[in-house]
């Protein structure tokens, strides 16, 4: 396992690579080229310009999250074409630059949906909340009013360019449906794994959050059954996961330690955090110990240790606690806490497998 946190770039981040450096066990940073739109080329000398400080840190930048692919794909309108091109030169830059997973996701227009990104908790920390009621009742115009503007930070996912075409965008996909989705994301992944193959670089789809459908909108996974599927549309080792506890495990039915089993061998690429799920369909993030949230992340690194998990993981979503003032979710206190929380529940893996195969030894 290579643990790597969330770095989103000089003067976009209140976490300097050199604080990151110092979190032990972590390696690299996950990274991106935030001020570029979805369907531009990421050019090889910004590219490079990112592996440059990273390098003088002493960390790498192996992982990509995310490389966003344009509405035109996943819509299937004629321009994919071009946009789906662009993207393939965006996969030969980064593996100039050394890279080896590029985490994207096919969720139209929303990345991922909260109505809240500092709802309080009971002992004082910020977390993000989603409240099912609200969502079922708002115009997700409201909704976007309340993210893009209260907030100092942009966050990933609602760009300013994205929520630009909201409107036009909720139109153009009134008439598509899952099926329609999953022929998108077949066509795209049939143009793009040969192209990933010959960079030698591992494209990794992560989960929709939340795993169900959103203002109308199909989203198609966000269950073993169409982790599964996504998988046998190109089967090759270039066509992998990002397995996100987090989002998959808003549903009860979701099982993410069978699903690291399951699927070991093309999840180049996890993220593991907790939620606490609540009957009415809230959920609101937790730190990342087992006990303060629904989902056994005792088990699932358990899974991941089990597997012989080589890949990259990374906490995910963070608290924000002791005042710190964060992009919401992605603060360095409380993922450096979740990272020593991961990093505990393997070292205790690691020293029981020496300790037994000790044991072995002498009888």
């Amino acid at each position: 396992m290579k643990m790597v946190f969330r770095w989103f770039g000089e003067g976009n981040d209140t976490v300097p690579l050199d604080y990151i450096k110092q979190i032990p066990g972590v390696e690299g940073i996950v990274w991106a080229l935030h001020d570029l739109p979805a369907g531009e080329v990421w050019p090889l000398e910004k590219i490079l310009e990112v592996k440059q400080q990273t390098d003088d840190a002493g960390l790498h930048m192996d992982v990509v999250e995310s490389v966003n692919i344009h509405e035109d794909i996943k819509l299937g309108l004629p321009s994919r074409d071009m946009y789906i091109d662009t993207f393939i030169q965006t996969i030969e830059n980064l593996s100039q630059a050394g890279v080896k997973v590029i985490c994207y996701n096919f969720m139209p227009v929303f990345d991922w949906v909260r109505t809240e990104l500092s709802k309080k908790l009971e002992d004082g920390s910020t977390a993000l909340f989603y409240e099912h009621h609200k969502v079922a009742d708002l115009d997700p115009m409201e909704l976007v009013k309340t993210i893009s503007h209260n907030y100092e930070f942009t966050m990933p996912g609602w760009e300013p360019e994205r929520l630009e075409l909201l409107s036009d965008l909720f139109e153009q996909y009134k008439e598509v449906t899952e099926e329609n989705l999953w022929r998108n994301l077949q066509y795209f992944l049939e143009r793009v794994i040969p192209a990933a193959e010959k960079s030698e670089i591992k494209l990794a789809i992560h989960p929709d959050d939340p795993p169900f459908t959103v203002f109308g909108l199909p989203r198609i996974i966000t269950n073993k059954t169409n982790l599964a599927r996504v998988l046998r549309i190109v089967d090759s080792p270039a066509n992998g996961l990002t397995l996100c506890s987090g989002s998959l495990g808003v549903r009860s039915d979701n099982d993410i330690a069978e699903m690291v089993r399951t699927f070991a061998d093309r999840i180049p690429f996890a993220h593991v955090r907790n939620i606490k799920t609540y009957e009415n369909g809230d959920f609101i993030e937790t730190s990342h110990r087992t006990t303060d949230g629904s989902i056994d992340i005792y088990g699932i690194m358990h899974a991941f240790y089990e597997t012989g998990f080589t890949g990259y993981l990374r906490p995910d979503h963070g608290r924000q606690v002791w005042n710190e003032n964060c992009r919401p979710g992605y603060g360095l206190y409380d993922r450096a806490m979740g990272i020593m929380y991961l990093l505990g529940i393997w070292d205790s893996f690691v020293r029981s497998g020496k300790e037994a195969e000790s044991y072995v030894a002498t009888k």
